[in-house]
């Protein structure tokens, strides 16, 4: 490779990048050592730069002199103009862009940090390099006619040429023409197809056969990548990736409500138990009334009378007049037949039934008893989906943020869903 030889003592001939970039390199730190030099900064000093594999390293002293002198170099050298910036990255320098011929290699362009990449090709007509040249030469594109990718015009009939096409694809190679340079002509391919192997004959046919066959330089189009297509011709990188992909809402981090334990049944399911309960403990309080078991005496001791005369107590006591021995006196204990189910105990005996939870009262009628049934298959039902919904609401609210991956909060998602929309 060629570069840039103001070294009179430089042989002029060609050198490897890596030697150029090398004489570089010692001539950035040589005119930095003179330029310190000049400004009378001694570096031959040891000052406190200590030992290199000190713990924590020592800094040196005289390295942010340097540092500074490297980054005011600017000199031209081999490879073009030198120059860093404040991060120590070389800056404004321009690459030459090179392409094979078969006269060896030629600069089409340039590239640098402003104006990018800028082609310089320029081939005279009849010489050896003609064939690689790019501004000189029509190339010939073929495409597929698909919507919305290239589609004719409505008033094709009166365009020529690529102005008959409109469409992503005729867009796309306008682009490409405009950045790299060159002219080229749409042509449709003529059996409309894709490109596929005859399994019989071996021979390709539509916009990859016409590449094969040399009928057509690029091929611009919907053109999907495959092996077998890879082995006769070359794909650029793809402009374009069709896949199958499921979006869903990334769920939010909450913290679950003060009614959360209502969710796992419907509210009209709620609505139906606090009826039930209601109605429960109505008919619980008045089957107790009509119900002769649920009756029973208390016993109770008057207080004496002090105008009433004591009866003797001793062994020689008689009975009075008219009083037979199974007939207890005034003095003795009197019974009054009393209920437990009033309407408030059957409330609270129904409230400890349906949260499975005992009372200080009991009923004694086997039809108050049948409430423990109604308990019993709505906490079996209830239970297990409250389970479900508190684990799900607390792996999905970040309770469990190491050990839990993406599918498992998809998966609990789904479950708490399932049993939300599933009836009792």
């Amino acid at each position: 490779m060629e570069f840039e030889n103001k070294d009179a003592k430089i042989p002029k001939r060609r050198l490897k990048y890596t030697g150029a970039l090398t004489y570089d390199g010692v001539k950035v730190m040589s005119t930095a050592f003179q330029n310190l030099r000049k400004q009378r900064i001694d570096i031959s000093r040891r000052g406190n730069a200590g030992e290199c594999l000190a713990n924590p390293p020592a800094p040196w002293g005289q390295g942010i002199d340097i540092q500074r002198a490297l980054q005011q170099v600017r000199i031209d050298g081999l490879t073009g103009h030198i120059q860093f910036n404040e991060k120590g990255r070389r800056t404004n320098f321009t690459v030459s862009v090179m392409e094979l011929a078969p006269s060896g290699p030629k600069k089409v362009g340039y590239w640098n940090e402003d104006e990018k990449y800028v082609s310089t090709a320029t081939f005279m007509r009849g010489s050896n390099d003609s064939s690689y040249g790019l501004q000189n030469r029509t190339y010939i594109v073929t495409t597929i006619l698909e919507s919305p990718y290239v589609m004719l015009k409505k008033n094709h009939d009166q365009l020529s040429g690529n102005d008959k096409y409109e469409g992503y694809i005729v867009e796309l190679a306008a682009e490409i023409a405009k950045h790299v340079g060159y002219h080229y002509k749409l042509k449709v391919v003529s059996d409309g197809k894709y490109g596929a192997r005859d399994p019989e004959t071996k021979m390709w046919n539509g916009m990859v056969g016409e590449l094969v066959y040399g009928k057509a330089d690029v091929a611009v189009a919907p053109l999907t990548i495959t092996l077998v297509r890879e082995e006769v011709i070359d794909f650029s990188k793809p402009f374009m990736s069709l896949g199958i992909s499921i979006m869903i809402k990334k769920p939010t981090k909450s913290k679950p409500g003060v009614f959360s334990f209502l969710d796992p049944l419907a509210y009209e399911i709620w609505m139906c138990i606090v009826f039930a309960y209601i109605g429960v403990s109505v008919v619980l309080f008045l089957v107790s009334r009509f119900s002769p078991y649920e009756w029973h005496a208390e016993d109770y001791e008057e207080e004496a009378d002090p105008q009433t005369p004591t009866q003797p107590t001793g062994p020689g006591a008689g009975l009075q007049s008219g009083q037979s021995p199974g007939q207890p006196g005034q003095n003795q204990q009197n019974q009054e037949q009393t209920n437990e189910f009033g309407i408030f105990n059957s409330l609270w005996f129904s409230l400890g039934a349906f949260m499975q939870q005992g009372c200080d009262i009991s009923p004694r009628l086997r039809q108050t008893v049948d409430c423990w049934s109604h308990t019993a298959v709505a906490q079996a039902s209830a239970l297990p989906d409250i389970s479900v919904i508190m684990y799900a609401v607390f792996e999905l609210s970040g309770g469990n943020e190491e050990g839990c991956s993406s599918k498992t909060r998809e998966h609990w998602a789904r479950k708490a869903r399932q049993v939300l929309d599933s009836p009792l």
